[in-house]
């Protein structure tokens, strides 16, 4: 009786045809046997032979090299080893920044070495790109681990704990072990730090360092927020310590030096919420016709001193942080909302840009200088407004002058190319527990505009000042913004082209102003939300530099950041180079200040990303009890997998997922930006109104799911109905089905 031999997985010839397809597949990988192993689901000995045969032979044609002791990569495909950092991580997939090369290289999770965010890695690159066209690499070594913290909610079991993270970035639980857990319970937000995570282990090992409150608590949700963008939200001992020793009160000998305003009348106009007030105006009629406007911008580097702690601080965190229920300082409230602030009835310290306009709204002169003023009034942009409107208060000339003379400078400014911009900002009416209970939008006014206007005429007459002046150039900081890029232009063309709007220009300049002929011509209409925020996205972003190249969003030659130094290290940098300039100084070093930019625009994009945290966090909470309600909104954006809808009232936006839209299966036209129902030809495209019901929220995530019920035509009061379309087609099918017996039944 013969011995049961167990048979080949594969033949030679198909052994040798699926190991040269791994390696073509992956021919910047460093393969091992045991990798091809689990690739062709090879578990018999005899097959492990087999394979190593094969690679053995595939070794001596040089179709693959040895790349390591036990690995083994593609021949032929130009390999160069970099230094580069892992600057995004999604679904495992890492995208690492490596200098000199202009795209980021793509690193799959089994090629990874276990980096994460913000790790320095040593890293194999090719020249050969994959299915969709990226470069990938093979991460060799992770040579310097991130600091980075995460957030998320702790889940205990008898001997240890696992960190489930709230953000994307990091798609591993985090194991903590029991003498790292710092008391932290079920349930509870906590932020801990990677100590160890070695190749093999499944998880990273890491500590509790920060314990916020359980799961829900808005004081943890925000903290949570803070921590996750690496913002501070409370400030060190020390720092509050060397605020409190600032004196209060105004030095003669420093009120001697500087041009006196205080018998000229000067008010503030803000937020009501506002607690700082660091600009405000003041206006007096000339003998000669004109008008005398300046703007008081409060004197920080007065009092907050270079090389100080509080100096060190502030440039550490370089703006403010607004969330949606608090503001986290860049200085401590005793110089942000007290020494600093242009509060009513109270002497101050201001640095001052002083113009004399006509009423025609010509600036004819202008002077800079440290001055000491006194604010007669604090407004509202409420006050105001109602002001302007037609009604009576305190100041009520003054403010109307500026009014004007600020709307004559604004259609100026439109017609020089300027684009406007105008998007609502979300609020958000909160209970005591800081849950949200309305929803509601702010829209920018005449009061906003006149405030407005004249703090872009101080920015760009400082960044002129000192860029326009002959001689040697003064290294300063600007605030830049780059022409759109032509490619996003001839895709917004394109696109809104096919909603009946035309936007043509010949050269650069031209487009600011057709954007802003295409921001008049869609106002009230379904598409201005959508075509106000595609064209936005056309610009690029404005950052700091002492490199100036203009303010393309503005269409200024010169631009800084002067007007709120209490909110922005920026404008303190920008105070101490102006008055070091009008001594007399002769430059600064640009590579310094350079250095300072580069950082205070990080800082400054960071606090956008946790603002808008906050306000997704926000929206999604306000939508978690209200599962299974109905609301009309707009479809915002198509994607292959889903489409965006923004809710009517609120816009907040949500997402249908085309697996869930069931009355048909929809195909997405890219080049349309639409979905298409396969058997209906059903169309669903950007700007249509729809009627939704709120299926899932995610607080975690800070994600809504919608389902949409119907399609609504708002002209003819027709409702498409997406739910009822299954129930009629049974219905159809049911009644044919009774004619027809009815029919049988009378012939017989």
């Amino acid at each position: 009786m013969s011995k049961n031999v167990k048979k080949s997985r594969y033949s030679k010839e198909e052994y040798i045809k699926n190991i040269k397809l791994i390696f073509s597949q992956n021919p910047v990988s460093q393969v091992k046997p045991a990798q091809v192993y689990a690739m062709l689901d090879i578990t018999h000995d005899k097959d492990k032979y087999a394979v190593k045969d094969v690679l053995h032979s595939l070794l001596e044609e040089n179709f693959i090299i040895k790349a390591s002791k036990d690995a083994y990569q593609l021949n032929g495909v130009k390999v160069e080893s970099c230094v580069g950092k892992v600057v995004s991580l999604t679904r495992g997939t890492l995208y690492i920044k490596v200098e000199d090369i202009d795209e980021d290289i793509v690193v799959e999770a089994e090629n990874s070495q276990n980096a994460l965010m913000g790790d320095v890695v040593n890293i194999s690159v090719s020249d050969y790109r994959n299915a969709k066209g990226r470069i990938e690499g093979h991460i060799t070594e992770v040579t310097e681990r991130s600091d980075k913290k995460y957030v998320g909610v702790m889940s205990l079991t008898k001997h240890f704990g696992f960190v489930e993270v709230d953000s994307r970035q990091m798609p591993y639980d985090i194991l903590i072990p029991s003498d790292h857990l710092m008391d932290s319970k079920n349930g509870e937000k906590v932020m801990v730090e990677i100590i160890e995570w070695t190749i093999g282990s499944k998880n990273p090992v890491g500590k509790v360092v920060e314990i916020f409150g359980m799961v829900g608590d808005n004081d943890a949700e925000m903290h949570s927020i803070l921590s996750e963008f690496d913002l501070p939200y409370k400030f060190r001992d020390e720092v509050e310590q060397e605020a409190l020793k600032l004196s209060d009160t105004l030095c003669p000998k420093e009120i001697a030096k500087r041009r006196d305003f205080r018998d000229i009348t000067t008010f503030t106009i803000d937020p009501f919420d506002a607690k700082d007030f660091d600009d405000a105006l003041s206006v007096r009629a000339l003998p000669n016709g004109n008008w005398e406007i300046g703007v008081h911008i409060a004197d920080v580097t007065h009092y907050v001193r270079e090389g100080t702690i509080l100096d060190k601080e502030a440039t550490e965190r370089a703006t403010s942080v607004y969330l949606v229920d608090r503001v986290v300082p860049m200085l401590p409230e005793r110089i942000s909302n007290f020494l600093c602030s242009l509060r009513p009835h109270e002497d101050k310290f201001c640095f001052s840009v002083v113009f004399e306009i006509t009423d025609n709204g010509e600036v004819v002169d202008k002077w800079y200088g440290r001055t000491v003023i006194h604010s007669d009034a604090r407004f509202s942009y409420e006050d105001a407004q109602a002001i302007i409107e037609g009604g009576e208060g305190e100041l009520k000339d003054e403010i109307l002058t500026l009014d004007r003379i600020a709307k004559i400078i604004r259609k100026q400014r439109y017609k020089n190319g300027s684009i406007a911009f105008e998007r609502d900002e979300p609020k958000f009416e909160l209970d005591e527990k800081g849950k949200p209970i309305n929803v509601y939008f702010k829209k920018m006014k005449d009061s906003n505009q006149l405030i407005e206007e004249f703090m872009l005429l101080a920015n760009l007459s400082v960044a002129e000042f000192i860029g326009k002046q002959r001689g040697t150039k003064r290294n300063f900081v600007y605030r830049i913004h780059d022409k759109p890029s032509a490619e996003k232009f001839k895709k917004l063309t394109e696109f809104v082209a096919r909603f009946g709007y035309q936007v043509r220009a010949d050269s650069e300049k031209a487009i600011g102003k057709e954007i802003n002929k295409l921001l008049a011509s869609i106002k009230g209409e379904k598409v201005e939300n959508l075509f106000s925020i595609l064209a936005l996205r056309t610009m690029a972003k404005a950052i700091y530099s002492t490199e100036n190249i203009g303010h393309y969003g503005l269409a200024f030659d010169h631009y800084t950041h002067f007007t709120s130094p209490i909110r922005r290290f920026p404008d303190m940098m920008v105070h101490r180079l102006l008055q070091f300039y009008l001594d007399g100084g002769k430059n600064v070093n640009k590579e310094e200040y350079e250095a300072m930019c580069v950082h205070a625009s990080t800082r400054e994009i960071r606090a956008t990303e946790a603002e808008r945290a906050s306000i997704k966090y926000k929206m999604a909470e306000f939508l978690a009890d209200k599962i299974g309600q109905e609301f009309i909104g707009f479809i915002t954006g198509v994607t292959e997998w889903g489409i965006y809808v923004e809710l009517q009232d609120t816009k907040i936006e949500g997402m249908v997922a085309v697996r869930n839209i069931k009355d048909d299966f929809y195909q997405f036209d890219i080049e349309n930006y639409r979905m298409i129902g396969l058997k209906s030809r059903r169309i669903l495209t950007l700007g249509d109104p729809v009627k939704i019901k709120v299926s899932r929220v995610d607080l975690r995530q800070k994600q809504i799911d919608f389902e949409i019920i119907s399609t609504i035509n708002f002209e003819s009061g027709e409702e498409k109905l997406f739910a009822q379309k299954q129930h009629l087609k049974s219905r159809v099918k049911t009644n044919e089905r009774g004619r027809r017996r009815k029919k049988t039944n009378k012939e017989v």
